[in-house]
Order: C-alpha cells, then sequence, then structure tokens
C-alpha cells in the first residue's frame, strides 16, 4: 500500500444543484479494505441516479462515498485483505457503491468482472451499471422468457438499448417506445421488433395491435407517474411491470392491477447486499459476457468526455437527445 499514490482528482458535489456543481477537487486515494480491490480508473459511466444524487434527490447510502459515480473501468493496483480473485495489472470493470468519478476507486471483488475481449476499456464502463440492473429486473425478478413479448420505456437509453439486445438475445419480442423517429428507427437496428414514438403515437393500442390484443408480458418502466396506469392497459393478463425509477413521480393510480392480475416490482440495485450484487455478476459472467465476446451485444455508446468535463456530461444525458451511453474518460 506504501506505494501507492496519496492524492486524485476527484469530481465533487458542491451542493444540490445543475450541472455546474459538479466541481473537479483533490482527495485522497481510497485505500481497498477487505475483499476490496483498487481501480486505476480508466472511464467512468453517467447514469440517471448520478443526477438524482447532484440533485439531492438520491443521498448516498451509509458506509459509500460522497463522490458520485457507479461504474468504472480501469486496470486493478491493489488489493484489500482476503481480495484474490484479481490479480495486480488485471483490466476491469465493476460496479460501484459510489466514487467512480475519480482516479481511483475501491470495489469490493465481487462486484467485478474482466473486461470482456474484444471491448475497450471506455465501453467496458458503460457495462456494469446498466448490465447488472437490466439483468436483475428483466430476467431475474421478471422471470422473461423466450417466447414472451417486452415492452421496454426510453428504448434509447442507456438502460434502454442493453434491455433490447438482452431481450432479444434471450429469445424475447421486443417493443420499445423512444421520443422520435431517430431513436426508433436506431432501437430497431439493435433489435426492437417494434418502435413507438411516443410524441407521435399513443403506445397503449399500439402494443396491443403489435402483440395481437394480448399486451405484453413484461413491461421495463423508468417514466412512473402516469405512464404506470397506461403500463397496465397495455400489459397482457399475468403481466409484469418491473419499475425502475420514477422520473415522472410516484403518484400512481393503481386501479388496473387487480383486474388484470399484474404483479408490479420495484427493484434498488445500489442498496443491494454485497453478496446479492455478487451473485448479478456472477449471473452476467456466465450467461452474458459469452453474448458480448462473441460480438453478439456490444454497448451502445453515445458521447465521451474528460473528467474535468463532468457537468458538460451531466448536461448531455439530461438533454435527452443521447443515444446509448454517456461516458467520461479518466487521465
Amino acid at each position: 500500500m506504501t506505494s501507492l499514490p496519496t492524492q486524485m482528482t476527484a469530481i465533487e458535489i458542491r451542493g444540490a444543484g445543475g450541472p455546474e456543481v459538479l466541481t473537479p477537487v483533490v482527495r485522497p486515494v481510497p485505500r481497498p479494505g477487505p475483499g476490496e480491490i483498487l481501480i486505476k480508473v480508466a472511464a467512468a459511466g453517467v447514469n440517471r441516479p448520478d443526477i438524482s444524487q447532484r440533485e439531492g434527490r438520491y443521498p448516498p447510502p451509509p458506509g459509500a462515498s460522497d463522490l458520485p459515480g457507479l461504474e468504472v473501468s480501469g486496470t486493478v493496483i491493489a488489493a484489500g485483505a482476503g481480495a484474490s480473485r484479481f490479480k495486480i495489472g488485471d483490466a476491469v470493470c465493476a460496479l460501484a457503491h459510489g466514487g467512480g468519478y475519480a482516479e481511483y476507486c475501491a470495489v469490493h471483488e465481487s462486484h467485478a468482472l474482466p473486461v470482456p475481449k474484444g471491448l475497450s476499456m471506455i465501453e467496458a464502463a458503460a457495462l456494469p451499471e446498466t448490465f447488472f440492473t437490466v439483468w436483475v429486473n428483466l430476467f431475474e425478478m421478471a422471470g422473461l422468457k423466450a417466447g414472451e413479448s417486452v415492452l421496454i420505456h426510453g428504448g434509447s437509453s442507456g438502460i434502454g438499448t442493453t434491455a433490447i439486445m438482452l431481450a432479444k438475445n434471450f429469445g424475447a419480442k421486443v417493443i420499445v417506445t423512444a421520443g422520435s423517429d431517430e431513436k426508433c428507427d436506431a432501437c430497431r437496428k439493435l433489435g426492437a421488433d417494434t418502435a413507438i414514438n411516443y410524441n407521435t403515437t399513443d403506445f397503449v393500442p399500439a402494443v396491443k395491435e403489435a402483440t395481437g390484443g394480448k399486451g405484453a408480458d413484461v413491461i421495463l418502466d423508468m417514466v412512473g407517474g402516469p405512464y404506470v396506469e397506461r403500463n397496465y392497459q397495455c400489459a397482457a393478463m399475468d403481466g409484469r411491470v418491473s419499475q425502475i425509477a420514477f422520473m415522472q413521480g410516484s403518484k400512481v393510480d393503481i386501479r388496473f392491477m387487480s383486474a388484470r392480475r399484474i404483479r408490479h416490482m420495484g427493484s434498488g440495485l445500489r442498496p443491494r447486499a454485497i453478496a446479492e450484487k455478487g451473485a448479478i455478476a456472477t449471473a452476467l459472467l456466465e450467461r452474458v459476457w459469452p453474448l458480448i465476446e462473441a460480438g453478439k451485444i456490444k454497448p451502445v455508446m453515445d458521447s465521451t468526455f474528460p473528467l474535468a468535463d463532468a457537468a458538460k456530461a451531466h448536461a448531455r444525458l439530461e438533454s435527452s437527445g443521447h443515444i446509448g451511453k454517456v461516458v467520461m474518460t479518466v487521465g
């Protein structure tokens, strides 16, 4: 540990507010605790929870870094007591409990995965938060199976593009909503069977038409608010709705849930126990990493920004003009 650098550049949230509150600072380099590895960060993904934390609506849980950033890629440079899964010098990507917007980040070794063959460090940084989230919500909780239909809202987002590729590769019929014809075209190119521009078309009858009147077996939603009732209206009997966010609020009408025997579930990734997140990582390594290395799945990249331009990266994500992931490069 004595040979490690003592200071690093990081991005701090200087009070709740807009992108301008993201400020470069000098911080001590974290030391890996028991079971942890220290990563020299090459790139860090930018995600909606980072924006919520910046706005003061998503405080870090106890024990987490106050720095934003939930996914990184880079090189292992140190290991804490009992951490033996990776060697010094290994290229990894990892789900972080926070602290990803920095030159160095400590993560539990079970939350790190080898960078898939054929991907750059920048592409690898786009994997953990989105792939962990989609896998646990679509496949483990909602139980999406081959031959079923899935409605994915926000199809051109990082979550949406990931969900399209995973659902399609595991044999589902994929329906998405997106906010422009350009975004709908991008979703179709990724494998979506039906893409609905929600600014010009009511998605409820469009989903019914796409499923022959049955409705979607599974719905992945991050919008909430008025979408909840409309999701119920276009869900299949005994359908499952997986709620990962409430971008339009959490005041919802659930009257249709009972009539259609809908199971509406929600989950957060960050508060899960270390072992739970480790189990998700294991499932991804076994079931999804081979698809990535075979070239069947590749993260969709929108744009990159240097770490010092974190404010611009957040502004890009908030503009909703992006298709795929926004990533920051470090160093």
